[in-house]
């Protein structure tokens, strides 16, 4: 998500604002995020006025609220990055119409390959791809920017997991609301 939050931060001027990042891997092993969240809140606390993190529950179990809870910090509302960017109504209504889909957002569809493809072994154990894909019936893009070679990129990746192809133009969704809120003095 840092590409779309230094965008949205400059698209708004949010020069009152610093971004953070933790590394993209940890959306591979949920059960990190919690931890690292907390050592960042712990190392970055008396730099800032407010924390806010920019991230879902993200597949924490509820176990990254339980961090923030305790350092009073706040987080985008939302199971994960695909419900904040589509926007919760447009994220209910895909959900609702295929609950068999499979998600890329920008980052996602940049780096298939490195957490998808070799991030789950599907490069070293092809016969893996029935076991991870095989339930899901379509890949429905969230693009955050109108970009054609991005769409293709989404739509080779579709291809690849056997999957439908769906793209939808969502921009940044309840991420710039929630950011420039933020933003706004305490």
């Amino acid at each position: 998500m840092a590409r779309e939050l230094l965008a949205v931060v400059a698209r708004n001027g949010l020069a009152n604002m610093e971004v953070q990042c933790l590394p993209s891997r940890y959306h591979n092993t949920p059960q990190l995020i919690p931890t690292a969240v907390e050592e960042r809140i712990i190392a970055t606390r008396d730099q800032f006025e407010r924390i806010f993190v920019a991230y879902g529950d993200c597949g924490t179990g509820g176990m990254l609220d339980k961090v923030l809870e305790r350092h009073f910090v706040e987080r985008l509302p939302g199971a994960h990055c695909y419900q904040f960017l589509a926007g919760a109504q447009l994220f209910a209504a895909l959900h609702e119409d295929d609950p068999a889909t499979f998600y890329l957002t920008d980052f996602l569809v940049r780096n298939f390959d490195l957490l998808v493809w070799k991030g789950l072994g599907l490069d070293r154990y092809p016969q893996l791809l029935p076991d991870y894909f095989g339930n899901y019936t379509r890949v429905v893009y969230l693009a955050q920017i109108d970009a054609p070679d991005l769409t293709e990129k989404a739509r080779e990746a579709a291809f690849r997991l056997g999957l439908q192809f769906e793209r939808r133009l969502v921009g940044y969704g309840e991420l710039e609301p929630a950011l420039v809120q933020q933003a706004r003095p305490a």
